[in-house]
């Protein structure tokens, strides 16, 4: 799965090439410590001649080609990386706005990205080292060489299954801090619930329980971890104690320089640095690896939402609903079932019904929020699969009874990624009745909202959805209970704008309020997922039907 990342990576290809060059500058220098040994005690403490200023210089030299090295090997590897990760995240993020919606997951891909770039850093460099060193070893006894090499199969051994535990309890771990996340902004948002009905303590022993099973895998994945280091220099001491019997007995055999000794035990215990960091690195690059793979199986998860090429070239407005079904995934039932409806240019019609009956389903299946599972929508005569997602999206302007607002300043969130015009900007806000407030902020247009707008009132966040729509001067509003946080005064003063809006325009409307239905074209009275009747306020009255009956009943239309 791993192999998903190199088309963020390949970039970078180039950084990679001499990345690698530079690491394995840095691993070659490794051996020569030990020669630079040798060379010292046979002939600088013998009767041989050796400038002394050739120790300096040496010295010197390898210790600044190897930090030069290293350095440039980091930088390049921490250069790709992090531009891999800024086109995963893009990726991640893209995918989100454009997802299928009843696919959304949180994930968390690149939390731990910066710790698996030095990880990996680490693996290429020791890894050469090793092989340098090795390399050296053999050169200058490969018989000693052949014990060393036989302990590496028992640490990849007990490295593969410490890193495989580990893995599965990263995973573990990830989940079960999702759902100790879920657990806190549950209590964020629903905070007045649960205080109203005095569930602290029950909310108190939730978050105790995830907290409790975080920490428990939380010591298991440190034992895996923890003991992988000792292990791996255990099975390393055994290996260069018996090497160094052995090279202690060649010498006295065969008569080798001290030198050649030294360099030779040196080189050994070199072995150990890589083999240690080795060894620790498996912990951050196993969490790192789990963490990038969610974000790969996110991005697989999370399909695209189909999309046509067809764009319109004038205006739109005529909405035809065919035989449509909806029923959304775990439900028996069908939110909308055999749905037949005809909208023409410019008509306003209001749809009515209890709670349940599919108003609000009915709405979403325009802009395609939600989509049928049988039956077919057609806008302007093309079924609304064929259109160009973006094309159709912008014939329509929303405003909901859940307003949500961003974290940016007043003027963004009217604008909503539109160019900015001060004048129409203004006009809109007027027309929202938002004048008086826009003097109260501090900033004026520009004061940041905060999450969510949570510091203004209901109805003045409202008032800014409404703002929003007007800025937008779609054809086709879509208006879901749009005035149901207004007090009277301020719904009048919004009404008269949205009536001016309107004209011309195709309006289809969710409301309790008569004020809305008695103007509307034609009010739907919906039902059971279906269409039970529709027609004029005063004909639907006089049929002494479905509506009439709502009509009477207290509370289900508001008559102001």
């Amino acid at each position: 799965r791993l192999l998903s990342l190199w088309p963020y990576f390949k970039p970078g290809t180039w950084g990679l090439f001499w990345m690698a060059i530079a690491a394995g500058v840095a691993a070659s220098t490794e051996p020569m410590i030990p020669a630079l040994l040798e060379q010292l005690l046979d002939k600088g403490f013998a009767k041989q001649s050796l400038p002394l200023w050739l120790v300096p210089v040496a010295v010197l030299g390898v210790f600044t080609l190897r930090g030069v090295a290293v350095f440039f090997a980091q930088y390049l590897l921490s250069y790709v990386a992090n531009g891999a990760m800024l086109r995963l995240r893009k990726a991640m993020f893209d995918r989100l706005t454009i997802a299928e919606l009843g696919l959304f997951v949180r994930e968390s891909a690149s939390s731990l990205s910066n710790m698996l770039v030095g990880a990996v850093l680490s693996l290429l460099r020791d890894s050469l080292t090793l092989i340098a060193l090795l390399g050296y070893l053999l050169y200058l006894n490969w018989q000693l060489t052949s014990i060393v090499i036989l302990v590496f199969p028992a640490l990849v051994a007990v490295m593969r299954v410490l890193s495989r535990r580990l893995y599965g309890l990263t995973k573990r771990s990830q989940q079960a801090t999702d759902s100790l996340a879920y657990v806190v902004e549950e209590n964020v948002l629903a905070h007045r619930m649960i205080r109203l009905h005095g569930a602290q303590a029950s909310q108190a022993q939730r978050f105790q329980t995830f907290s409790q099973q975080l920490r428990g895998l939380a010591l298991r994945a440190t034992v895996a971890s923890a003991a992988m280091t000792p292990l791996t220099q255990i099975l390393s001491a055994c290996a260069l104690s018996v090497v160094i019997m052995v090279a202690l007995w060649q010498a006295q055999a065969d008569g080798t320089t001290v030198g050649g000794f030294v360099s030779f035990v040196t080189a050994m215990l070199m072995l150990v640095t890589p083999i240690r960091r080795l060894a620790d690195i498996a912990t951050p690059i196993t969490r790192g690896v789990a963490a990038i793979e969610r974000g790969l199986l996110m991005l697989d998860a999370i399909p695209p939402q189909s999309s046509g090429d067809y764009t319109p070239d004038g205006a739109v407005g005529d909405i035809e609903l065919r035989g449509v079904g909806v029923q959304y995934a775990g439900k028996e039932t069908h939110a909308l079932s055999n749905v037949n409806l005809q909208v023409a240019t410019g008509e306003v019609v209001a749809f009515v019904g209890p709670s349940g009956a599919g108003k609000t389903t009915l709405v979403n299946l325009l802009p395609r929020f939600v989509e049928c599972t049988s039956g077919s929508v057609t806008l302007n005569g093309t079924d609304i699969t064929a259109w160009r997602l973006a094309s159709l999206r912008e014939q329509f302007a929303l405003v909901s009874q859940d307003v949500v607002m961003l974290n940016d300043s007043l003027t963004a969130n009217i604008a909503l990624g539109q160019v900015i015009d001060e004048t129409r900007l203004a006009e809109c806000i007027e027309a929202a009745n938002l004048t008086e407030l826009v003097a109260t902020l501090p900033n004026g247009l520009n004061t940041l909202l905060g999450h969510n707008a949570v510091s203004l009132s209901g109805g003045q966040r409202q008032r800014l959805a409404i703002a929003r729509a007007l800025y937008k001067n779609a054809p086709i509003l879509l208006l879901d209970e749009a005035t149901s946080a207004l007090d009277n005064a301020s719904e009048r003063l919004v009404q008269d704008a949205l009536k001016r809006l309107m004209l011309g325009r195709t309006t289809l409307i969710v409301a309790h309020r008569l004020s809305t239905i008695e103007h509307a074209d034609r009010v739907v009275v919906m039902a059971d997922g279906g269409i039970a009747e529709q027609g004029t306020h005063a004909s639907l009255l006089e049929a002494n039907g479905v509506y009439a009956q709502l009509h009477r009943t207290p509370g289900a239309l508001t008559p102001e």
